[in-house]
């Protein structure tokens, strides 16, 4: 994507500090291309887990995705912006409210993404979300998420930090609490389908992966 259009989607953010975030985010994160790669050409709804300010919903529709878009995030400071935002960017078909998943998903039946949140719930709470979200998914449509893993690396240190200094500059309203590894992933989502781990680090020093289920 265009640095023009980069700096569109940020100023649909006028706090500054969401500006600037908004647009390190796309220049250096390979996730949101990663997500519009897996859902070309798919016409069912998604449900998007920890959207934050949206960023994602609103890079899909400048990509040119038509599909209904419902995003969820504990933030309600978060949710406040991606829902001023809406009547800016001019994009229909968006919407974003306040929820935590640990209480349960919304009824839905499409595809469904999970960014970046698995850390901050216990094991026992990570499998039950996951396996929700895969009764969520529509046969045929992807489960997507993108999830620090936990292993050996060096990799693995810095993201436990960055998540840590997250916490602390209150950007984040908690701090980690348990990272899944790629064996838990697979024990609990293959019984739906296929599953693919990839690592979606691109340019950054994090140990971020995608996690994809083909449901079945």
């Amino acid at each position: 994507m265009s640095d023009s259009i980069h700096k569109r989607i940020a100023r649909l953010f006028p706090e500054k500090g969401h500006y600037y975030y908004v647009r390190s985010k796309l220049a250096t994160d390979p996730l949101y291309d990663a997500i519009d790669r897996e859902l070309n050409g798919s016409a069912l709804p998604l449900l998007d887990l920890g959207c934050g300010l949206g960023v994602l919903a609103y890079y899909l529709r400048e990509k040119g995705s038509t599909f209904p878009i419902h995003s969820f995030d504990y933030d309600s400071h978060k949710i406040k912006n991606a829902n001023n935002a809406i009547a800016v960017s001019g994009f229909d078909g968006l919407s974003f409210a306040f929820h935590d998943a640990r209480n349960g998903l919304p009824e839905h039946s499409g595809n469904v993404t999970i960014l970046d949140i698995l850390q901050f719930f216990t094991p026992e709470q990570q499998e039950t979300l996951l396996s929700q979200a895969a009764t969520h998914t529509a046969p045929g449509g992807k489960l997507i998420i993108r999830s620090g893993l936990r292993d050996t690396s060096w990799r693995f240190r810095v993201t436990v930090a960055g998540d840590i200094l997250a916490k602390a500059t209150f950007w984040m309203k908690a701090a980690p609490t348990h990272y899944p590894t790629a064996d838990d992933f697979s024990r609990i989502l293959s019984p739906f389908g296929n599953v693919t781990i990839t690592p979606l680090w691109g340019g950054t020093p994090f140990n971020n992966h995608l996690v994809v289920l083909q449901r079945k």
